[in-house]
């Protein structure tokens, strides 16, 4: 059954994606551990290694100093008690109750001025939603949250009922000195709504979630206008109901929102067939400290000097607050075509998919277009146990492919041209030593295509460190690229007879000059999950920049990559950077600390 992506989700819980399945693991997860990685997991929460170590069921916070980038500017909005790393495997959370926040610093003036602007019921100082506003979905945070111990916390939620609203809170935040951080569906994994004030007085988190109107939909442009805060699953609803859909699903999907995309310079799931974010939107609105920005929406194209919409597009909230966006949009697939091949190595998979977007014909690159390499694909078909398995595997091996890379497609249309291009692709893939077998596991991933955030939070419970990163590079590069990242996650984790892990990558969007890159570390979590967390992605990006390669194609910077920032645009690039957020936020209010690293005033 296909994924329902107009299916809405409760909201993610405050330490992590979705409530606890009553079910624990699924059995072939629990099989991996255990076959794989040494890792026990019994019906209950406790595990224990095959080393006989038992984890705690719940996390202890020791007296410790936070480490670096975020955790450090944080530390004028926390207090010492907050500045802590975690240290035990298994990550429970907490009862809300017992979660302990810093005390709000808002004056009685700002407080007052906020409610004026907002609404005295848009303004919350209540523990649950400053609770819920504390962090993203990054995993030292959640790890953090967990523990009841965030490392910080916004000295207020205010939640506008429309966008009128903005102009009067940001200039309430300007007179009373309040950081402003953008909130939406809070899935940034690179602490980008980490409510941080840096050299301000206070810190609010400004929820846009009520911002979730479709504004207009033209038909003959085929655009559509909407609030910001809409959610992905509702804006889908909204588009199914007149027949067009955006198409733009990162697995955050079901909570993310359009003003989160726009913001990170999102990339979805079937962005190789609808394009990413940067690609699909025609006009935007942002308030900024300095006034309204209204950009593009004149023509489909325009040489009226350099493009303002893509300062706007990953600027990550530090400009100001997306209020509109206009998007592209198309006409809702009824169709859809599986298909799968098996490469004998990634590298051989990369060149297969290389060729069919280089020299196929248009049309004939999938929508949804993931060559995962020889270790997710072994985990993958060792979740299963059952006949058709067996078969593959037996399938496979008499064709010479033992360690296979296994290619998946999607294509989707309204007409019997979709089946026709699945046809013209699988002949330049078999071309390139592509092994069919069939469309069974495209659509099993279909199916289940935005379950793995749920996976991580149950494998963090157990005391399973396991995250992902990602980049981008070049045809001439990806191979070396994927094996210079895979090592250096290997030797940060230690990985060997004693110490097992498992380091799974894919591709997952393609581009006529390159492919994105996408990373799965999966280990059993040491006594600081957090020192760990970072020893990995320290590791990583030092290859990654070695490499040549960007340094996120589509997570973003947040405070996890600002420090590296210079490395990918130049020192002048962030100057640049710099000189334009002086420019629309000359006090500095707007998301302090994201982007160009430590937050500053001015």
């Amino acid at each position: 059954m296909v994924a329902d992506v107009t299916e809405s989700v409760p909201e993610s819980p405050w330490w992590g994606w979705a409530p606890q399945s009553p079910h624990g693991l699924p059995a072939g997860v629990r099989r991996v551990l255990h076959e794989r990685l040494g890792i026990d997991v019994g019906a209950g929460s406790e595990h224990t290694t095959d080393a006989g170590t038992a984890t705690a069921k719940a996390p202890r916070l020791p007296d410790a100093s936070a480490r670096t980038g975020a955790s450090a500017s944080a530390s004028a909005s926390a207090s010492p008690a907050h500045s802590t790393t975690a240290s035990t495997a298994g990550s429970f959370p907490v009862p809300e109750a017992t979660a302990i926040l810093p005390t709000p610093l808002l004056s009685e003036a700002a407080l007052h001025a906020l409610s004026r602007a907002a609404g005295y019921d848009a303004v919350s100082q209540r523990h649950t939603d400053r609770l819920r506003h504390a962090a993203g979905k990054h995993t030292p945070d959640l790890i953090r949250q967990r523990a009841g111990r965030p490392l910080a916390a916004p000295d207020a939620v205010v939640r506008p009922a429309s966008a009128a609203a903005i102009p009067q809170i940001l200039a309430a935040c300007v007179a009373h000195d309040i950081a402003v951080v953008p909130f939406g569906g809070g899935t940034s994994v690179v602490g980008g709504v980490a409510p941080l004030r840096g050299a301000h007085a206070a810190v609010i988190a400004l929820d846009l979630t009520s911002l979730d109107a479709l504004l207009e939909l033209r038909e003959t442009d085929r655009t559509a206008t909407f609030e910001a805060g809409i959610r992905g699953p509702a804006l889908e609803r909204a588009l199914a109901a007149r027949g067009f859909t955006l198409g733009h699903l990162p697995q955050s999907h079901q909570q993310a929102t359009l003003g989160g995309y726009v913001a990170t310079r999102s990339a979805g799931q079937a962005s190789t067939g609808y394009g990413a974010i940067a690609d699909l939107v025609t006009a935007l609105r942002i308030e900024t400290p300095s006034g309204p920005l209204v950009l593009g929406g004149r023509g489909p194209a325009s040489a009226a000097g350099p493009d303002l919409r893509q300062l706007v597009i990953g600027s990550e909230g530090t400009l100001g607050v997306i209020t509109e966006v206009t998007v592209a949009i198309r006409p809702r697939p009824s169709r859809r075509a599986y298909g799968s091949w098996a490469f004998p190595s990634f590298a051989a998979g990369a060149e297969a998919v290389r060729a069919l977007t280089q020299d196929g014909g248009r049309g004939d690159l999938p929508e949804v277009c993931r060559l995962s390499d020889e270790e997710e694909t072994e985990l993958t078909l060792a979740q299963s146990s059952g006949a058709a398995t067996h078969v593959l595997r037996r399938w496979l091996g008499v064709r010479g492919i033992h360690t296979p890379a296994l290619l998946l497609g999607v294509w989707e249309g309204n007409d019997g041209r979709v089946r026709r291009r699945r046809s013209r692709a699988a002949k330049i893939l078999r071309s390139h030593g592509g092994v069919p077998t069939t469309g069974i596991p495209a659509a099993a991933w279909d199916t289940g295509r935005f379950s793995a955030p749920r996976l991580r939070d149950e494998l963090l419970a157990v005391g399973v460190c396991v995250d992902t990163l990602e980049t981008a590079a070049r045809w001439s590069r990806l191979d070396d690229t994927h094996r210079a990242v895979a090592t250096a996650i290997r030797e940060a984790l230690a990985c060997g007879k004693d110490q097992p892990c498992a380091v799974q990558g894919h591709v997952s969007h393609v581009y006529r000059d390159g492919a994105s890159l996408y990373f799965t570390f999966i280990a059993a979590a040491e006594a600081d999950p957090i020192a760990q967390y970072e020893r990995v992605k320290r590791a990583a990006n030092a290859a990654i920049l070695a490499q040549g390669a960007t340094i996120t194609h589509h997570h973003a910077v947040g405070t996890e990559h600002a420090e590296l920032l210079p490395d990918e645009v130049g020192p002048l690039g962030v100057r640049l950077i710099a000189a334009m957020r002086a420019e629309v936020d000359p006090t500095g209010i707007m998301n302090p600390g994201k982007l160009t690293g430590s937050p500053t005033k001015g």
